[in-house]
């Protein structure tokens, strides 16, 4: 419901500026204050939502309510008197004021009351043209027959377009200005500072309003200037606290990764020194190979001319 308030509030807030200008022009003003408000109800058959009575008791006090049960040919005549009484019984109970026409009047006060006895309105609405007789009329087909939007036996729609548009429409913005404007009016001018002087109290200045309120401003602006230093001072300070934070986590890796880098320096130097081991003895191995090869390798060369002597002699 809170777009539906501030939508109100926003028209009530262009009339309340324009009412407190020096030059206003209140009458060729484009009023587009919200005169009513037709609140439709699902036809449930049952209770009202929480929503619904939440809403509507918010309005109240904003705009004219006029509740009404849409697409009212889903039930049947018994059933929708029983679904009025039981939303006119719990709207009473808590406690949401509806429009009421006004009774007072002699010329409408009796059709007034037959229309308050009728609230919440039963309606229908179709964009169909049916052929009924020999007119063309608003109504919805069904196979069983038709449900004409401005027969009075079927639902509610003349008694509410007649209520809206002939003959309360001047008492609906009577209500919307001197109720509901007025008590926004009050409580804005009350937020504002403005107040009425009773006859015992002392008159006020305007002057020294305007000044109490400056300075109200003024003390409530440094306030929150304080307010937001602190806030960024505070901030500051815990943005170092996590910067030193994470300083000292960096830093601890660092030395992690430093000493891991220390054991693998001293693994590979191991493994340096007994892979040149290796080597060197390697080179030894080879070295005795080769002499013993040499050697090998003369002594079956003296064998051949020991023989070419022997057979010499």
């Amino acid at each position: 419901c809170n777009p539906i308030l501030n939508y109100i509030e926003a028209q009530f807030e262009k009339y309340l500026e324009e009412e407190l200008k020096i030059k206003r022009s209140l009458f060729n003003y484009d009023d587009t204050r919200i005169h009513v408000c037709l609140y439709f109800i699902a036809p449930t058959g049952h209770t009202l939502k929480s929503l619904d009575l939440i809403t509507m008791k918010k309005l109240d006090s904003k705009v004219n309510i006029i509740p009404v049960i849409a697409k009212a040919d889903i039930m049947s005549k018994t059933d929708l008197g029983n679904l009025k009484k039981k939303i006119m019984n719990e709207l009473q109970s808590y406690g949401v004021q509806l429009y009421q026409f006004p009774t007072e009047d002699e010329e409408v006060g009796e059709i007034n009351a037959s229309l308050n006895a009728r609230l919440p309105f039963a309606v229908v609405g179709s964009t169909e043209d049916v052929k009924i007789g020999n007119r063309m009329v608003k109504a919805r087909s069904y196979p069983w027959g038709s449900v004409q939007v401005e027969n009075e036996e079927h639902c509610d729609f003349v008694h509410l377009r007649e209520m809206l548009l002939r003959v309360n429409m001047d008492d609906l913005r009577e209500q919307t200005h001197f109720r509901h404007y007025e008590l926004y009016r009050r409580c804005k001018l009350e937020e504002m500072g403005f107040k009425d002087t009773d006859p015992d109290s002392q008159s006020f200045s305007l002057q020294e309003m305007y000044e109490a309120k400056r300075k109200e401003f003024l003390k409530e602006l440094q306030h929150r200037e304080e307010s937001m230093r602190q806030m960024f001072v505070n901030k500051v300070k815990e943005t170092e606290a996590e910067l030193k934070e994470k300083e000292k986590e960096l830093h601890e890796r660092f030395e992690q990764l430093k000493r891991m880098h220390q054991e693998e320096k001293k693994n590979l130097e191991e493994k340096r020194r007994e892979l040149e081991e290796e080597m060197n003895a390697f080179n030894r191995r080879r070295v005795a190979a080769e002499t013993l090869m040499g050697q090998a390798l003369q002594g079956c060369s003296h064998q051949p001319l020991k023989k070419e002597k022997d057979k010499k002699n």
